[in-house]
């Protein structure tokens, strides 16, 4: 199923009241007591009280909109009145987050969200691509950055690299790459970058979607490095249904007597923050029992955990996973991250949270500075998806609610997280991944054995004079886009 994504679409809902009595249903019948202009109304205020509700109860940023305060309205009609103002529920919650909050959304149908973060998706048919802009012109380009196995694209022989500048026969722009794309099938044109310039060919592949879940252990490799034993992981997303999988790379890894580890969190837009605490817990395992990593909620929330449950506000290194199982931990004393402007949420929270313990060297792009983490809100009683949810419609906020902070404090990373040793990723020469002579790769091991990213490789250092511009990738029109997002809200509510 394809989530429709930003901007998110109106749905309307009509809820239709119905009598008992026979003359009640003979003038429903004639249409002479229901007005559908009414009934969208009501229908569209049912789910704007759902709204107002769920961000005044736990907005990580409550505080600074004041239509949020407690005290805001004098009397419910006055607050239903406001709430009636709004021409949408969009509408309405665009205004009741702050214009600089990128990352709380919501959305028409929860049950596509929810197949979203168990990793389950249609869109782009398996390719993962980067975008980037020709310079001078609106036309975009897209560039595979990796290709999913037994997907469409993997079938097609679509391999990292390949350039595509139309679909369906149009030149992609900002403005219609998103429709382009939402289509049961869509056909892409074929080329590469030299030189700095796109080079076509005649090829075309047309792509079928098809609903698939990706693993997100994209790959895991071990090498040896001049008698050094180095681990290579390439993690694409943290999702909770695939914490087994992660594991059962550590325990390759383990086997293998891993001693140094590049972890690859390139593409890594985040996501679960418990799969986050068990990936830390797998490169360490020393540290059991110690903060990884520190919440800090809105003031109601925040107060009512530090009064009653201040365990709550931490999350410590584990030695399990939520299934039970044991974590494979390398006790490593030290991690190599490769990152880039992509590298967002959960994946930063490695970064952090880790640097209190080990010796994290980060290789690549300055990341995109999301340290704060959502939840699912659902238009119930205790905003979980439980017995009373309301049936008349399907929407579901994911506000920001809290943000992190490692064990020294460190949080507020806006500009996001520098790089030790500066790396982008050149299209003219993006490798292959996994292999020892990909340029990310390749700058990792360099330093593993001590030689200097200035010299032979400092070509890299800088992205090179080209008319072709990166700006982003496909998964940037995903509401689930570099999102960190916990399980389920926390068991205190003041609902009325």
């Amino acid at each position: 199923m394809k989530m429709k994504n930003f901007p998110l679409l109106l749905v309307l809902f009509a809820f239709i009241f119905t009598s008992c009595s026979k003359d009640d249903e003979a003038l429903e019948e004639n249409n002479s007591t229901t007005n559908p202009e009414e009934t969208t109304q009501e229908s569209e205020l049912e789910i704007e009280e759902f709204i107002y509700a769920g961000m005044n109860e736990i907005y990580l940023y409550k505080a600074n909109v004041p239509v949020l305060a407690d005290t805001y309205f004098d009397t419910e009609e006055d607050k239903l009145d406001y709430l009636a103002g709004f021409s949408s529920p969009e509408s309405l919650f665009k205004n009741l987050k702050l214009s600089s909050d990128r990352f709380s959304f919501m959305t028409d149908d929860y049950e596509a969200l929810e197949e979203s973060f168990n990793g389950v998706s249609s869109s782009t048919a398996g390719m993962n691509f980067g975008l980037g802009q020709i310079s001078g012109t609106n036309n975009l380009f897209g560039f595979l950055q990796y290709v999913i196995p037994n997907t469409p694209a993997a079938d097609a022989g679509l391999t990292r690299g390949t350039v595509f500048t139309e679909i369906n026969g149009q030149k992609i722009t900002l403005n219609n790459l998103e429709s382009l794309l939402d289509t049961d099938s869509f056909t892409i044109n074929i080329g590469k970058v030299e030189g700095g310039t796109i080079v076509l060919t005649d090829e075309t592949v047309t792509l079928n979607y098809a609903t698939y879940t990706a693993n997100p252990v994209h790959l895991v490799k071990t090498f040896d490095v001049d008698g050094t034993k180095v681990g290579y992981l390439m993690y694409n997303s943290f999702i909770g249904n695939f914490d087994d999988e992660l594991n059962m790379a550590f325990g390759e890894l383990k086997s293998e007597g891993v001693e140094e580890l590049v972890l690859d969190l390139r593409y890594n837009g985040g996501g679960d923050v418990d799969s986050a605490v068990d990936l830390a817990s797998m490169i360490t395992g020393q540290f059991e029992g110690e903060v990884f990593m520190q919440e800090i909620w809105n003031e109601t929330y925040q107060t009512y955990f530090e009064e009653n449950a201040p365990e709550r506000l931490l999350n410590l290194f584990d030695s399990k996973i939520r299934t039970g199982e044991s974590i494979n931990s390398l006790k490593l004393s030290k991690v190599y991250v490769l990152s880039t402007a992509s590298t967002a949420s959960a994946s930063e929270l490695i970064i952090n949270g880790l640097e209190p313990y080990i010796n994290v060297i980060q290789i690549g792009e300055t990341t995109t500075g999301k340290f704060q983490a959502s939840v699912t809100l659902y238009d119930s009683e205790d905003f979980l998806k439980d017995s009373d949810i309301n049936k008349n419609h399907t929407y579901a906020l994911q506000p920001l609610v809290l943000k992190s902070a490692n064990a020294n404090g460190k949080t507020d990373y806006f500009n996001g997280l520098d790089p030790d040793v500066e790396l982008v990723e050149n299209i003219n020469n993006l490798g292959v991944l996994g292999d020892l002579n990909e340029p990310f790769l390749q700058a990792a091991v360099n330093h593993i054995k001590g030689i200097s990213q200035i010299g032979a490789d400092a070509a890299q250092q800088k992205r090179p004079e080209s008319n072709l511009k990166i700006i982003g990738d496909g998964e940037m029109f995903e509401p689930t886009y570099q999102r960190m997002y916990l399980n389920r809200v926390p068991e205190i509510f003041r609902r009325k």
